[in-house]
């Protein structure tokens, strides 16, 4: 069912937001978390309605990168960063291989149970993330990382550039699927 937009080639009609609110973060850890929270749900609107073969369509190429792909990488960043750094555990990682270091993006393929894959394990990760973040009683959280310490806060601000970056890409990629554009 197609509901009728006002502007119907972007993602929702700007009342229509779910984005805005009128709530109004207050101090660093709200702030951060608001705007990752906001880049999260872009980066999911740029997604809807497509199926297996738009999401994997490698837009630009020779580059392997697709909707599909960006989903897995995008994955594999909460997995890597909230699961192994921050968590420091020892597991496996998302989407990677000791073969191919980009197998978040070489095995986006056109396949319904890979696309299912891949919106089941970022879900996953984005709630694991979000349950470490409010577990932690400080920003300033800190863990060994690369010879030196790596805090929360660090964290939080690479994810929200992570995704801004990524939306932008996904902006592109979407376009050329069908033609709608991001605001």
């Amino acid at each position: 069912m197609t509901t009728e937009r006002k502007y119907p080639d972007m993602w929702v009609d700007p009342e229509d937001d779910p984005r805005e609110t009128d709530h109004q973060p207050r101090g660093e850890r709200e702030i951060l978390l608001d705007y990752l929270k906001s880049y999260r749900l872009t980066f999911e609107m740029k997604c809807e309605g497509l199926d297996a073969e738009q999401l994997a369509r490698r837009s630009v190429p020779p580059s392997t990168m697709s909707l599909l792909g960006l989903i897995r990488h995008l994955a594999q960043v909460e997995h890597d960063w909230f699961v192994i750094n921050m968590g420091q555990q020892d597991v496996p990682r998302l989407y990677r291989t000791e073969e191919d270091h980009d197998l978040d993006f070489n095995g986006a393929v056109a396949d319904p149970a890979v696309v299912e894959d891949a919106w089941t394990s970022w879900r996953r990760e984005v709630a694991n993330s979000e349950a470490f973040v409010n577990r932690a009683e400080s920003l300033d959280l800190s863990v060994p990382y690369d010879g030196g310490q790596l805090e929360l806060r660090d964290v939080l601000v690479h994810m929200i550039e992570e995704y801004a970056r990524h939306c932008g890409h996904a902006d592109l990629l979407r376009e050329c699927v069908d033609g709608r554009t991001g605001q």
